[in-house]
Formats: C-alpha cells, structure tokens, sequence
C-alpha cells in the first residue's frame, strides 16, 4: 500500500492571473492549501509529510522571501500546498508578515492550515485568530503533540475546536502520526463536507468600533462581494499601506469581483469540471 507522499503528484500551470502574479503556478489543480504559522513549530516538517519530494522553492516576486510550493493527490483531487513564511503575526510589520497576509487575503486559498506548536499553544494563538480573521475555511494542526505530553501538557481538542469553530488534528509530523487524518480533513473542509464556524473576537472601544463600521459599510456598498470587510476596515484605520495600495490600485476591487463569481466560475478557476 502506497504512503500518501508516495502519491503526490505534480499539477500542470494554472491560468489564474492574481495568483501567478503572487508567483504561483497551480495549474488544473482542484485546490488550494495555504500553510502558515510560527517559526520553529514544524511547519516545514507538515510541508515535507504532505506533499513528499514534489516540491520546488523561489522568492515571491520582488521579495527576498522564499517561496515552497508542493502538489499531493487525495480522493481523486489534486492539491497545491503553499507553504507561508513562518511568522507570529500578520500585521506587516516584516516582509514575511507581508506576504502571508497578502496571499491569505488576495490569494484566497480554499483552506488554510495553521501549524500550532502543542507545547506552547497560548503563545501560537495569536497568529491562529489572525487567520481565522480573514478566511472561513481552517484547519488547525496541533503538531509536537509528543513533546507535549512529555512535558505533562494535554490539550483538550474538543474544546480548542468548540472555542475557535474549526477542526484542530494533533500530529506528530516527523514521524507522520496524524498526517493521513489532517490530509481528510484538509478534504472535507476544501470540499465543503466540514463547514467551518470561526470564532471572531472584537475588543475595540466604543469609538473605534463606531469608526470601524462606517468604513466598513462604506466598503460594503462599494465592494458588495469583499470578505472580512471588517477585518479591511480596520487595516485601513490604522494606515496599513498595503491595503491602502491595494484600494487605490483596484486590487481590492477585483477581488471583490471574484467573491461575486458563479460557483460554475470558481469551478473553472481551479480547472475543474
């Protein structure tokens, strides 16, 4: 019986503009994995398990950041992983922040896995409710789940899905323990057998959040189709410049366009019939 890395496989060249421009190549492939996280929690480890030697690495266009793109076969599917700089937070304050942050908002992966490290998972939980901001669709992998009951550290997962609204997978990817149940999982939610439920938490004052909500809804009416317009909202009131820039230049506009497609549109963007 052959080992899931064993049946990756490579996917052909994608005609998606905006994401060939953020310098991916997904081809025919029928989804589209991001992997983020912080540094040092195995992230590189998942990356490797999931998709084998089928893999290649670059800089993002105009960065000094390397990029890693792997390809893996599941169910019939074709899946593009792509892995994220390691980093604590999407603020871009950094270019690593940057690029994980433009390519979870305007690359709009199907799923986005987020890497945990389970003996320091208060500290990771910052990163994970930033992601879980601006996408819908997350799985989080709670990896070094050895490490952690070696140190006397158990982690309710049952309660870590209940208090953030998606699926959480303990995995111990350097021997590949859990590696086959987060590939199902990864499945379900990119096919939408598992709908996920993100838990969002604002602690704005009063003030700001009034702010919020009138750009918010300005956003709204000019951007019908825009995710997480609260999420952009916000960026915005704090001067964030690549959002700014991605207003101006109609990057934001033609992402917006895109919420707006048919489902038989989307279909034919990830070259599925």
């Amino acid at each position: 019986m052959k080992t899931h890395t064993e049946q990756c496989e490579v996917c052909p060249v994608n005609k998606n503009a905006k994401l060939i421009r953020m310098g991916i190549d997904i081809g025919s492939a029928d989804y589209v994995v991001a992997l983020a996280g912080n540094p040092n929690v195995g992230k590189s480890t998942v990356f490797n398990g999931l998709t084998g030697l089928k893999q290649h690495t670059g800089n993002w266009p105009g960065k000094t950041v390397l990029r890693a793109e792997g390809a893996y076969s599941f169910g019939g599917k074709r899946f593009k992983v792509v892995d994220l700089p390691g980093t604590y937070s999407l603020l871009s304050t950094s270019s690593d922040e940057e690029v994980a942050r433009d390519f979870l908002l305007f690359g709009e992966p199907d799923v986005t896995v987020i890497v945990a490290d389970a003996t320091r998972l208060e500290r990771n939980m910052n990163l994970v409710l930033q992601v879980l901001e601006i996408t819908d669709r997350a799985v989080i992998c709670l990896n070094l789940v050895d490490e952690a009951e070696r140190h006397g550290i158990t982690v309710d997962v049952r309660s870590l899905m209940r208090e953030t609204g998606v699926p959480v997978v303990p995995t111990v990817a350097r021997t590949g323990e859990g590696l086959p149940a987060l590939l199902g999982m990864i499945n379900e939610v990119a096919t939408g057998e598992f709908v996920c439920k993100p838990k969002r938490i604002w602690t704005e004052s009063k003030r700001l959040k009034k702010a919020v909500d009138a750009v918010a809804e300005q956003l709204s009416r000019e951007f019908p189709s825009l995710p997480n317009v609260r999420w952009v909202a916000l960026r915005l009131l704090e001067g964030d410049q690549r959002i700014i820039e991605a207003v101006r230049s109609g990057e934001l506009a033609e992402t917006a366009g895109r919420n707006g497609n048919t489902q038989e549109e989307k279909a034919g963007r990830h070259g599925t019939t």
